[in-house]
């Protein structure tokens, strides 16, 4: 679903993904993209920020509630990194400044299907503990002591690659190759995004549990490490 209400850059947006083969429905409004996405499953969800009627950060809020697994890529026209930050804390899995090429999002479309119908872990992956954090993939749920951990798709499969090597220092490319897209094109900000949020619901468990959690420190010009306690 393309939620655009700028008719020119809609009908760019709309030929192009058709050209790429997909069924494309279009909204103007956030209104009408909340109705939309309540009344049938959406792959994916192109969403610009600038709505006339309703703030975008809040349709994206309630289009995540609707649609738990659905891809969602905000388009956005603020270069504010609050403004990002807000916005992929929302609900949004990635974004894409205006103005950008056609072949980018394309791209980014591509990888985010591509790893939504193959998910970073399987079935057969067995739990993984970090002192008092316990990850269950089989589950896809993840415990700091008898507390769980309210994590989204993207947020448990990063901690899942950070806990399958604890201790050891990961890239940037690393991590957004194997939870993201190997063939990964563009910005990697939603990673740090990703990570952030990581934190703060492993802290909120931990005060919860009155157990430890491990680190995940930032390695400035590399990338990221889950500490072993």
């Amino acid at each position: 679903m393309v939620v655009e209400d700028d008719d020119r850059i809609g009908r760019l947006l709309e030929s192009g993904l058709r050209t790429g083969g997909y069924d494309i429905l279009r909204q103007r409004t956030g209104r009408g993209a909340i109705a939309e996405a309540a009344g049938q499953p959406i792959d994916l969800i192109l969403l610009d920020l600038g709505l006339p009627d309703l703030d975008g950060v809040a349709v994206c809020r309630e289009l995540r509630l609707l649609q738990p697994s659905t891809v969602i890529v905000m388009l956005t026209a603020r270069r504010n990194a609050m403004d990002v930050v807000a916005g992929l804390e929302s609900g949004a899995d990635d974004y894409l400044t205006k103005p950008f090429r056609l072949v980018e999002l394309q791209a980014r479309i591509r990888a985010h299907l591509r790893r939504n119908t193959t998910p970073a872990t399987g079935e057969g992956d067995d739990p993984i503990s970090v002192g008092d954090l316990r990850i269950e993939p089989a589950a896809r749920r993840v415990y700091v002591g008898d507390v769980e951990v309210p994590l989204r798709s993207k947020e448990f499969e990063l901690l899942f690659r950070l806990a399958s090597d604890a201790g050891t220092a990961l890239r940037r490319e690393t991590l957004m190759g194997d939870v993201w897209d190997e063939n990964w094109f563009g910005s990697t900000k939603t990673l740090d995004v990703h990570v952030a949020a990581v934190r703060r619901k492993l802290e909120a468990a931990s005060a919860a549990s009155a157990r430890p959690v491990p680190t995940i420190t930032t390695l400035r010009g590399h990338g990221y490490r889950l500490e072993r306690q």
